[in-house]
């Protein structure tokens, strides 16, 4: 009898033996079959629907369909080639005490102070976008990976692992970069929480200003983060907004319609814009506005003291785009 019990139990554990490997093998052929789908099927759908957006002439759309896929395909570089179509990047960026400027074989010059060496971009190379903050200079390079000298305090040039980037903002004390999925990242001094959009998303612009950070979302709205002294940040009523500039304490925003709305600190009348029309291009300087009009000439209003105002008479400027 324990002869036959010990068979059968052997039988037994032989068959719960067979079961659990049928188990496992249902198992494992669900999580192959799981795999296929979510890492091989659904990406390719997307990436067919970022093909036909991009067709259609809906660049937002594909840059942030191309950038949702970072990592398959060649979607992450997809995604970058649409923003080098149509975005609208500085060639030539004003700091504290220097000046930069992108080269058309995107090697970068510069003059100025140089006291913590941010003037030495002779080595640069493949630049496709300059900004310059008050002690520090940074590029973006044309494979969305980003370079940076000067002075390094509080971490602002601590940009050499960042990847996917399509846009810079350097502020006073700090550096911001536009990501191809539309979030953004930053380093540097965080005062205020200036540097506070790690939860930023469906970003298309971006710009650093004197102690705060502004982004432009794809559907025409604006956020803002840091010091808000001088109402500076209350921008998140402002809608169809197509473009944005950090001054040193105000913001000033582009509207579809041509017109120009701001907000913050007024006290050499940079904020006011409201009879602007027609404006195709804005620039927030330390307290004074300038704007591009659709027939090639500029306005401004603001401080003039050294004459940074008077552009009355310029005609012919490069329209954007």
């Amino acid at each position: 009898k324990r002869a036959a019990a010990a068979a059968e139990e052997a039988r037994a554990a032989k068959q719960r033996k067979k079961v659990a490997l049928l188990l496992l093998a249902g198992v494992a052929v669900v999580i192959a079959v799981l795999l296929v789908v979510f890492q091989v099927i659904v990406p390719s759908v997307r990436y067919r629907s970022a093909e036909k957006l991009l067709a259609a002439g809906d660049y937002t759309g594909a840059i942030e369909a191309f950038g949702a896929l970072d990592g398959y395909k060649d979607a992450g570089q997809r995604s970058r080639m649409v923003w080098d179509e149509i975005a609208v990047r500085a060639t030539i960026s004003a700091g504290n005490a220097h000046t930069v400027g992108l080269k058309t074989d995107g090697t970068v010059v510069a003059v100025g102070g140089n006291e913590y060496g941010q003037c030495d971009v002779n080595s640069w190379t493949d630049i496709v976008a300059i900004s310059a903050g008050d002690k520090h200079t940074v590029g973006l390079k044309a494979d969305g990976t980003v370079v940076a000298l000067g002075c390094a305090d509080e971490g602002r040039c601590n940009v050499s692992r960042w990847t996917d980037i399509v846009a810079v903002s350097a502020g006073s004390d700090r550096t911001v970069g536009l990501k191809a999925d539309g979030t953004v990242v930053a380093v540097g001094r965080n005062q205020y929480g200036r540097c506070d959009v790690g939860d930023w998303r469906d970003i298309v612009a971006i710009s650093a200003g004197n102690s705060y950070t502004v982004g432009l979302k794809a559907d025409g709205t604006v956020v803002a983060v840091g010091s808000n002294s001088f109402r500076q940040c209350n921008v998140s009523d402002w809608t169809d907004i197509v473009a944005i500039s950090a001054g040193r304490d105000y913001t000033v925003g582009l509207k579809a319609d041509g017109t120009v709305v701001a907000v913050g600190w007024n006290g050499e009348g940079e904020c006011n814009v409201s009879d602007w029309m027609n404006i195709v291009a804005i620039s927030a300087g330390d307290s004074y506005t300038v704007a591009l009009k659709a027939d090639g000439t500029v306005v401004a209003v603001g401080d003039n003291y050294y004459g940074q105002s008077d552009v009355s008479g310029w005609t012919g400027i490069k329209l954007p785009g």
